[in-house]
C-alpha cells in the first residue's frame, strides 16, 4: 500500500488469510464484494480497497481467530451475493445497537460479518 490519503493512524490496513485453495477464494471474494486481486506467485494473491488491503496466502485456515466486519449499504443485497457465491450462513441478519448484522463461513471456513446502519 503506498503512501497515501488511504493510510491511517491506528487503524486496520492489511489483513491476510490463509487459503487452502487460493483461486476459490479469490472467486467467491471478488463475486461477493468484488475485489480485485493482484497474484504474486502461486501461493500469495493481495487485494486492494479503499479502506483496507488485504492478501490470502497458502494454508490451513483455523476458524476463530479474527473476525473481520465488512460494511454494506444494502444488508440483504449483501447477503444474497453472499450466498450465491457459496457462503454459509451462520449467524443470520440480527440488531445490535447501531445497526445490523449477519455472519458467514468463506469457503475455507473463515467467518467474517457484514453489518449496516
Amino acid at each position: 500500500m503506498g503512501s497515501d490519503q488511504r493510510e491511517k493512524h491506528e487503524q486496520v490496513q492489511y489483513i491476510e488469510f490463509l487459503s487452502g485453495d487460493i483461486p476459490r477464494i479469490k472467486q467467491f471474494y471478488a463475486e461477493s464484494f468484488g475485489w480485485v486481486f493482484t497474484d504474486y506467485g502461486p501461493g500469495y494473491s493481495a487485494f486492494e480497497g479503499d479502506y483496507v488491503d488485504g492478501g490470502f496466502t497458502s494454508g490451513v485456515p483455523v476458524r476463530g481467530s479474527i473476525l473481520v466486519i465488512i460494511y454494506s449499504e444494502d444488508l440483504e443485497a449483501t447477503r444474497a451475493k453472499v450466498l450465491a457465491a457459496g457462503g454459509i450462513i451462520v449467524k443470520d441478519i440480527f440488531e445490535f445497537p447501531g445497526g445490523r448484522r449477519f455472519q458467514f463461513l468463506d469457503p475455507d471456513q473463515n467467518e467474517l460479518a457484514v453489518w449496516a446502519r
